[in-house]
């Protein structure tokens, strides 16, 4: 069995190796995806879903809404209380391209709320399956790449996001929505 040191060592290692291609163009394109899953995209969502789909998606948007403040709180409230530190700080020869959000990592808000939103959006409209599933995987990369969170980091915060995200569907879909039903 694994000792937690060794997983540590191998969390480290993982984000080193991930983060060995960020070098000019890639680190320009990470960043940007990093920037656009600081929410932009996420509330850009909520805002068209309704307009593409009609009266029904406003609960869909409702949803997504309610449920990110909650993956908000929740994802605080473990940073703040686990205090670990970015790679970026504990691995000096990391490239860091864009300037982390706060000062610790554990777990991933971005790809927490990615996860959610693409499970909650598309668990009503599978269409947008398409765009959203490939911008959730590069978001959780652009994680890994820009020296911002270890993989456990990016593992966890998405494990939660789908966590929230089923839930949230699934207490909609029980209560009658029919975006669910």
């Amino acid at each position: 069995m694994l000792g937690l040191h060794h997983l540590t060592a191998w969390d480290r290692a993982a984000s080193r190796q991930c983060n060995r291609i960020n070098h000019h163009r890639t680190g320009e394109v990470f960043a940007l995806v990093s920037r656009l899953g600081d929410g932009w995209v996420w509330f850009a969502l909520t805002a068209v879903l309704p307009l593409m789909h009609g009266e029904q998606a406003l609960v869909v948007s409702l949803v997504m809404l309610g449920t990110g403040a909650v993956a908000t709180v929740i994802y605080k409230l473990i940073k703040h209380s686990t205090h670990r530190l970015r790679p970026c700080e504990s691995t000096p020869d990391l490239i860091l391209t864009v300037a982390p959000l706060d000062r610790f990592s554990f777990p991933s808000g971005h790809t927490l709320h990615a996860v959610c939103f693409t499970i909650i959006a598309c668990s009503a409209y599978p269409g947008w399956v398409w765009v959203l599933l490939p911008f959730t995987v590069l978001v959780g990369l652009s994680r890994l790449v820009l020296g911002l969170h270890y993989l456990s980091d990016v593992v966890v915060g998405a494990a939660i996001g789908g966590a929230l995200a089923t839930a949230a569907v699934l207490l909609f879909s029980m209560l009658g929505f029919s975006a669910w039903t």
